[in-house]
């Protein structure tokens, strides 16, 4: 079987509105993910909307998730360029790519939703059959996207992301741009989430995979990795 090939997408963003507010990256989404995919053999790659260097959330790097996965990351040098020289949309091309992953952290709130190139990605590996995927905040690059007819990929699809009652607890409601749970279900997403805050949750439909928050990025990847496989048995009908 050929490899798979994964394309992680992260942030440039490194601030909320008011800049004394740090955010970025969330960098156990991402690397709790990347294991998942390297344990599976598959190739990876970054991209952000504008290329180059993806901040990191400093809350990400005292929560209980900031685990020996996010901490090799970080004491590994190479990695860390990795995340220094992302590449830019314009530099890909989505048949390179089996599934999209997108990372959260809620600097992607302010960059991902109206990235041209990314919706472009996203859009095409999508319509292919390609697995398009996201956890926590990672959506909000799926709420401006369309198919070719027009209408929004998630529209009428089951799909999860970070809750606004998470924001609340997190206290960043008063932080944030916009309710991104809101904004799903203004696109049409039937969005779910789980009973409890904070619990890992994932939601599939078809080869649309979703994680609720950053405890759920390894669950989300390893739906990923199932459904890459071909096993639909966690799809919705």
């Amino acid at each position: 079987m050929p490899t798979k090939r994964v394309l992680h997408v992260v942030t440039n963003v490194g601030h909320y509105d008011d800049p004394s507010h740090a955010t970025g990256l969330w960098l156990s989404e991402l690397t709790h993910a990347w294991r998942v995919f390297d344990e599976a053999g598959f190739e990876q790659t970054l991209v952000n909307p504008a290329g180059g260097p993806s901040p990191l959330e400093p809350r990400a790097l005292k929560f209980p998730s900031y685990d020996k996965t996010a901490k090799a990351w970080r004491a590994d040098p190479a990695k860390m360029e990795l995340l220094a020289t992302t590449k830019r949309p314009e530099e890909i091309d989505s048949a390179d790519f089996d599934a999209v992953y997108f990372t959260g952290g809620h600097g992607v709130m302010y960059d991902f939703p109206d990235c041209e190139g990314l919706q472009r990605i996203t859009r095409e590996i999508y319509e292919r059959g390609g697995v398009v995927s996201s956890v926590c905040h990672g959506y909000c690059g799926l709420l401006d996207t369309r198919l070719s007819d027009g209408s929004y990929l998630i529209a009428g699809k089951h799909m999860t992301g970070f809750a606004w009652r998470e924001e609340v607890f997190a206290r960043v409601d008063k932080l944030v741009p916009y309710s991104a749970e809101e904004r799903a279900k203004q696109r049409g997403a039937l969005y779910e989430k789980a009973k409890l805050p904070f619990v890992s949750y994932t939601a599939v439909d078809g080869n649309l995979v979703t994680g609720q928050n950053p405890g759920s990025a390894k669950a989300t990847a390893r739906k990923v990795v199932e459904v890459l496989a071909g096993d639909t048995s966690q799809a919705r009908p």
